[in-house]
């Protein structure tokens, strides 16, 4: 795994942590490697802090992934350096949002802490951002409701024009009046 410094990591902008969150299982997770990566700690030393509090990590907090996800993530090209080195006997470890405060607190150090902090505002961030996208996808859907109405509107109208121009011209109308023979 790549070193990372401790000084940079604590300056990473919100979108390289926003960039490590995925959707699996119909949960935001962040992988244990990312993680790991993140707090400045080996992904072994990790899982190992983890394993030795498992009473404080349902299985709501964090799942094994299965090979299936595995491999997708390694074919994925938003995959990380960390990953690719994995044993693969070992499916990495996905963390819900919930399960982040329990992670600093098994970490213990101030760094940990520091960095749960940005991760824990990267996730709110998310959360306003499908937010917005939800109520701009409502707004969408009405439009192209109207939309809809609109343009079948204009079909039957564009169609009731092409049988007036199709059908047979009348006679010339008579006119009316009295008729003089000049």
């Amino acid at each position: 795994m790549p070193k990372v410094q401790p000084a940079t990591s604590l300056a990473l902008p919100a979108e390289v942590i926003e960039r490590r969150i995925y959707l699996i299982r119909g949960q935001r997770v962040m992988l244990d490697a990312d993680l790991a990566g993140l707090y400045v700690v080996p992904t072994k030393a990790l899982n190992q802090a983890v394993q030795r509090h498992l009473d404080r990590f349902p299985k709501d907090f964090m799942f094994r992934l299965t090979s299936k996800e595995s491999k997708f993530l390694n074919q994925s090209q938003f995959v990380t350096g960390s990953q690719k080195h994995r044993d693969p006997r070992n499916a990495p470890y996905a963390f819900s949002e919930i399960c982040l405060s329990m992670l600093s607190s098994v970490l213990n150090s101030k760094q940990a802490v520091q960095m749960n902090i940005r991760i824990m505002r990267a996730f709110v961030k998310l959360r306003e951002i499908m937010a917005t996208n939800n109520d701009i996808a409502t707004r969408m859907e009405k439009l192209e409701a109207t939309q809809r109405q609109h343009t079948s509107v204009i079909t039957i109208v564009v169609d009731e024009i092409k049988k007036l121009q199709a059908a047979p011209p009348l006679p010339p109308k008579r006119r009316i009046g009295f008729k003089t023979d000049l």
